[in-house]
């Protein structure tokens, strides 16, 4: 647009201009709306959201209607914006060409994010063009782009010269051995960038040799994602030789590489020497009880790492108990992770014992093993003890009624847990009987996840009781347990009374038109409820009519999820505002 004066513009009294701004969404506002006429722009400029909004996340139809071009004149325009979001927007080399010139003088960009957005080697060179004299962009996202060599090449150069850039993501863009090449020589210069993400490329051994050599001359990076190449033993023994000498690395993330137990053996020696490193990703990495075994020999002496995430791998009940033993020594780990690892009752007891000695340990996650209720029984008991663990994640062990009735037994007396995972277990209406019962006297859980666990109409009618009473649960997730219409209308009821509840999740419960009656009536109520999810529920256009109706009195919700329902074209009619408000999110696999 021409930025001449337009007549009827000139017309209208600012008040009335401030009011017409109103209704324009921040796109608009920042991208068309300064372009009309320098009348408008000059009242823009003293228009109070404008003047405040440092932000602007665009969406893909946005994008389309103003063009690339719009966004970089809004860019010259604006002096306050410092975070700017096209992620998953088709941009394309010659539109990154576009923001990439204004980047050169733009004085207040600090996070610009290009994620999933077609950005070829051509864009990234103008891009990397704009590195070079930009002086104030602290983070740049390009995530999922197809830049390539040719791309990194460019990129990297500017990293030589750039001395502002402190967190650079270029995830899923074919790097191969050329690109990592000019990085890693990159990384011998370069004095700013302290985070450098990238997952899922082409890099192997050879490559990983490069990197692993610029490791040891920089001393800046602080964050190095690698996680989802090709990287094996051998690759891995030029890591561990760096981080003998590093001294600023603080994060390695190696998940789902071929590692092994022969490459766990080499970081494990690495470690020893290690005093920098705080937080180490080998998740999906091929390690077995022997790769366990070295590195909890390394863990009962190094005394910087707070995170480790062994997940996904194949440690067993005996590689559990390597890991476990040392946390009886180790005295500053805080979270580690040991997910989806073949992990039976044997290895619950050994977690169990070493938690009755260690007194750092705050996150333990153990989902998808094999613990049962055996298992579940050995952690139970040391819970009623233990005074550290604020987030244990049990989900998918195969843990019953029986089980679940110990859990709950030492949650009336554990005094520090505050987020308990049980989802995709067997707990059912009695299991949730005897938690009901816990959250009743427990008080300082905030957060149950007991998704997929059969629990039934009664099971949800023994929460909702619970709630009546409990002052500490904020977060509650109930989905896919069938609880039906009369679950909540019994979770209905206790959301008239309960204060502190800020989410409750009920996806795929079938309740119905009747069950989200009884929780629209709730709602008029309820105070304190932010987010409510309610998709795959068999939802109808009265249902939707009610909530509808609720949310125009409640205005602390602020999101609910109707997904997957049956509300047709009458139904969308009553909801159709609250979504463009954002408060409603739907789908179209909605009409039926």
């Amino acid at each position: 647009m021409s930025n001449k004066t337009h007549p009827k513009l000139d017309v209208l009294s600012v008040e009335l201009v401030y009011r017409i701004l109103d209704y324009l969404n921040d796109c608009d506002l920042v991208c068309s709306a300064s372009n009309v006429s320098s009348r408008l722009n000059a009242i823009i400029h003293t228009y109070s959201r404008y003047q405040t909004l440092t932000t602007l996340n665009l969406e893909s139809d946005q994008i389309r209607h103003q063009g690339a071009q719009n966004i970089a004149e809004a860019l010259k325009q604006t002096k306050i914006l410092t975070t700017l979001n096209l992620e998953s927007i088709l941009i394309r080399d010659q539109e990154a060409q576009h923001i990439a010139k204004v980047l050169e003088q733009n004085k207040t960009l600090t996070t610009l994010n290009f994620g999933s957005s077609k950005i070829g080697g051509e864009g990234a060179k103008h891009l990397a063009k704009a590195l070079e004299q930009n002086k104030t962009l602290t983070t740049l996202n390009l995530g999922s782009n197809k830049i390539g060599d040719e791309g990194a090449k460019h990129l990297a150069k500017a990293l030589e010269q750039n001395n502002t850039l402190i967190t650079l993501h270029l995830s899923w863009n074919t790097i191969g051995p050329e690109g990592i090449h000019y990085f890693a020589k990159a990384l011998e210069q370069n004095k700013t960038l302290t985070t450098l993400n990238l997952e899922n490329n082409t890099i192997g051994d050879e490559e990983a040799k490069h990197l692993a050599k610029a490791l040891e001359q920089n001393n800046t990076l602080i964050t190095l994602e690698l996680s989802w190449n090709t990287i094996g033993p051998e690759g891995i023994h030029y890591f561990a030789k760096a981080l003998e000498q590093n001294k600023t690395l603080t994060t390695l993330d190696l998940g789902s590489n071929k590692i092994g137990d022969e490459g766990a053996k080499h970081l494990a020696k690495a470690l020893e020497q290690n005093n920098a490193l705080m937080s180490l990703n080998r998740r999906s990495n091929q390690i077995g009880d022997q790769g366990a075994k070295h590195l909890a020999e390394a863990l009962e002496q190094h005394t910087t790492l707070t995170t480790l995430n062994l997940g996904s791998n194949e440690i067993g009940d005996e590689g559990a108990q390597y890991v476990v033993r040392a946390l009886e020594q180790n005295n500053t780990l805080t979270t580690l992770n040991l997910e989806s690892n073949k992990i039976s009752e044997q290895g619950a007891q050994y977690v169990a014992r070493a938690l009755e000695q260690n007194n750092t340990l705050t996150t333990l996650n153990l989902q998808n093993n094999l613990i049962g209720d055996q298992g579940a029984q050995h952690i139970a008991k040391v819970l009623e003890q233990n005074i550290t663990l604020t987030t244990l994640n049990l989900g998918s062990n195969e843990i019953g009624g029986e089980g679940a009735k110990h859990l709950a037994k030492a949650l009336e007396q554990n005094n520090t847990l505050t987020r308990l995972y049980l989802s995709w277990n067997k707990v059912g209406p009695e299991g949730i009987h005897y938690f009901a019962k816990a959250l009743e006297q427990n008080k300082t859980l905030a957060t149950l996840y007991v998704g997929h666990n059969h629990i039934g109409a009664d099971g949800a009618q023994q929460l909702a009781k619970a709630l009546e009473n409990n002052k500490t649960l904020t977060v509650l997730y109930i989905d896919y347990n069938d609880i039906g219409a009369d679950g909540g209308k019994h979770l209905a009821k206790a959301l008239e009374n309960n204060k502190t509840l800020t989410t409750l999740d009920l996806d795929n419960n079938q309740i119905g038109d009747q069950g989200a009656n009884h929780l629209a009536t709730a709602l008029e109520k309820n105070e304190t409820l932010t987010m409510l999810f309610l998709s795959e529920n068999k939802i109808g256009d009265e249902g939707a009519q009610h909530l509808a109706k609720a949310l125009e009195k409640n205005k602390t919700l602020t999101r609910l999820r109707l997904d997957d329902n049956d509300i047709g074209h009458e139904g969308m009619r009553f909801l159709k505002h609250l979504m463009q408000e954002g408060r409603v999110s739907w789908n179209h696999r909605n009409y039926r």
